[in-house]
């Protein structure tokens, strides 16, 4: 690998931060609907409300390292390799609107079966470009498999 740069370091902060605002931003939109998490119905298997925002913030954090490494290796396809980034992370960002904003379950499920597709997706590019770029997803496409056997159980019980 490369020296890395200033402008490389410049480069992954506007990664970071565009992910990370967009939670950011997601937690600020959905801030007075967070309650309808804890007036629903839920598994035994569901985790307490404090550890989504932990685990989103590691998860951003994590993806957007892995599109910075994407754009380092200046692949012939990073336009498609990066739109399909962004626009999974637009998908992923619209999930707590329509889940708790909207209090849309079955719908809310169907979106992240979306999100899960794309995510598949995005890792896969990012395998086939560099390795350590789709293992950085792993842990994201997991948790979503996590989150849409919750968001499916809980829209049932509901």
């Amino acid at each position: 690998m490369n020296i890395l740069t200033p402008h490389d370091w410049k480069i992954l902060a506007v990664f970071e931060g565009i992910t990370l605002g967009s939670g950011g931003l997601v937690a600020f939109l959905t801030r007075k609907s967070m309650a309808f998490y804890d007036t629903v119905a839920r598994p035994s298997f569901a985790p307490p409300g404090w550890l989504f925002p932990v685990a989103w913030t590691v998860l951003y954090a994590t993806m957007a390292f892995a599109a910075w490494m994407i754009w380092r290796e200046r692949p012939a396809n990073i336009k498609a390799l990066l739109t399909l980034y962004f626009l999974q992370l637009l998908v992923n960002c619209l999930w707590p609107v329509v889940f708790f904003t909207l209090e849309a379950l079955g719908l809310a499920f169907v979106w992240l079966i979306l999100l899960w597709a794309l995510v598949l997706a995005t890792m896969i590019g990012f395998f086939r470009t560099k390795k350590a770029a789709g293992w950085l997803l792993v842990p994201y496409q997991a948790w979503l498999t996590f989150a849409a056997v919750l968001n499916f159980t809980v829209a049932k019980m509901n």
